[in-house]
């Protein structure tokens, strides 16, 4: 095993790297002063060149070859699978191109901070573009190394082995079933009385209840920390896990259910095989079974009945003066609060039933722009368009709730977007397999006990890393492959 030794040090010391750029990420989300984003940028692409110059060394290819033919046990060669996909994505792309990128990525997502408030698209237009065009001559060069198609290219980098002809076949079922049922849902909730609570949250007291959920959720602050950042996010590594999430003094919904969604991130992340973690096969399988994970949390535990029993309490200690203990019908009034359906302009702040509307109109845009069906400066009216047709709201001029919401695209990260979509239906599949499994889960989360939960996922999902493939790890925890209809089943129980 002489060559494959070799190649597990190589990506050792990629992972130790990888370890610094996460930080040195989440730092520029959160504390990192404002006129310190291009030497930030510039060491990142530094350090991201010194990867690849680890990786793209001559006797690498080499060691690929002789390593297939050593005698490997089952986790070996699954990782010397996913080093040499990780091999292939890190060098199918010019040093250059890759620097480039990650400068201009910078600069535009600084930009963006204070554009996006100031809801000015004409000086953002400039700054995205370049980020396009230089993601474009990307999927260019991946394409033409993998033979995958310039969108596909992008996508496999998040969700490995995922075609948007897929996809396309997914997201149309999707379109065909939710207009009608989103109307279903709206006319059944317009007909029950429903206030929802009022009052000031103090944004120190949704902290603490945050910290407080997390705990209580299993996240391990040993190893890991909560901050605030204007777009939620799950960052770091492993063995440090950096989550955010931003507060309304009138809202505490937002805040609260971005930390929850969060965490299932960060659980997932926590729970990989340990003896793994500096390999590839220790990394999560793809972005779409990282958002079932963080939608498992958010959607299907933290919105259902029992788990705003088990919140009611936690809420009346922290905010005494909008939720009372004497108030008859509180229970009944959060469960309409969490589940109510509503389009909006907000994707992160979207119910899970209207959510997947924004999914598919970013998907759709992004997978034109980079196929240069459609060019950066078409955005505004095109989003507009789409919200037009799936949700019936407008975003004419209106850029900062619109095509501006999202951090995604001004660093370049096109290929993300329908992971989101084909995490929730995940999600779905897989909550209804571990309740059929270990039936006390539901039971266990009204008293806030989610250790059962949490036993059957560390088993399923989270100790199997990359082992799998997706359709593979799919088969092994719920004995199917994804099926869209288990999502449509959830809504359709859930709201009707």
């Amino acid at each position: 095993m002489q060559a494959y030794k070799q190649l597990e040090k190589i990506f050792y010391r990629s992972y130790q790297i990888s370890h610094l750029q996460a930080l040195a990420h989440w730092d520029n989300a959160t504390m990192m002063p404002p006129e310190s984003g291009e030497a930030r940028a510039k060491a990142l692409a530094e350090s991201t060149l010194i990867q690849l110059e680890l990786l793209e060394a001559p006797h690498v290819a080499e060691l690929f070859a002789q390593a297939k033919n050593e005698s490997l046990n089952e986790w070996q060669s699954a990782n010397l699978r996913e080093m040499n996909r990780e091999w292939k994505n890190s060098t199918s792309v010019d040093k250059d191109l890759v620097e480039k990128k990650i400068l201009a990525g910078s600069q535009c997502e600084m930009a963006w901070r204070q554009f996006r408030k100031e809801n000015n698209w004409k000086d953002f237009l400039p700054l995205l573009n370049e980020v396009v065009l230089l993601t474009r001559e990307e999927a260019k060069q991946r394409s033409s190394s993998s033979g995958l198609s310039l969108y596909d290219s992008l996508l496999d980098l998040y969700e490995p082995g995922q075609k948007s002809e897929n996809i396309d076949l997914i997201f149309s079922e999707l379109k065909q079933v939710l207009p009608s049922l989103t109307q279903q849902i709206i006319d059944k909730q317009a007909a029950e009385a429903f206030t929802p609570p009022k009052g000031s949250y103090p944004l120190g007291q949704q902290k603490k209840l945050a910290e407080e959920l997390m705990k209580v959720l299993g996240f391990d602050f040993s190893k890991g920390r909560l901050d605030v950042s204007t777009h939620p996010f799950c960052g770091g590594v492993s063995e440090d896990v950096r989550i955010t999430s931003r507060y309304e003094e009138n809202d505490f919904t937002s805040g609260i259910m971005g930390v929850i969604h969060e965490t299932g991130h960060a659980s997932y992340e926590q729970g990989l095989p340990q003896m793994w973690l500096s390999q590839p096969v220790g990394h999560a399988r793809g972005m779409g079974l990282h958002e079932s994970q963080s939608l498992l949390f958010e959607m299907q535990v933290s919105r259902s009945p029992e788990f705003l029993s088990f919140l009611l309490p936690l809420l009346q200690k922290y905010f005494p003066d909008v939720f009372s203990k004497s108030s008859g019908d509180t229970k009944e009034t959060l469960l309409k609060l969490y589940n109510q359906v509503q389009p909006s302009f907000i994707r992160v702040d979207a119910d899970e039933v209207t959510y997947p509307s924004h999914v598919i109109l970013r998907y759709e845009i992004e997978k034109d722009l980079i196929e240069s069906n459609i060019e950066t400066k078409d955005i505004p009216e095109l989003w507009d368009e789409k919200m037009k047709s799936y949700l019936g709201i407008t975003t004419k001029d209106n850029y900062t709730d619109g095509c501006m919401q999202d951090i995604h695209w001004t660093d370049g990260s096109f290929g993300y977007f329908p992971t989101y979509t084909l995490g929730a239906m995940n999600a779905a599949q897989i909550y209804r397999k571990a309740c059929i499994d270990c039936p006390e889960i539901t039971a266990s989360i009204t008293d806030g006990q989610f250790e059962p939960l949490r036993g059957w996922l560390k088993e399923n999902i989270w100790s199997k890393g990359s082992f799998f493939e997706i359709d593979q790890l799919m088969l092994s925890a719920t004995g199917e492959t994804l099926q869209a209809q288990y999502f449509v089943d959830h809504l359709k129980n859930r709201y009707l």
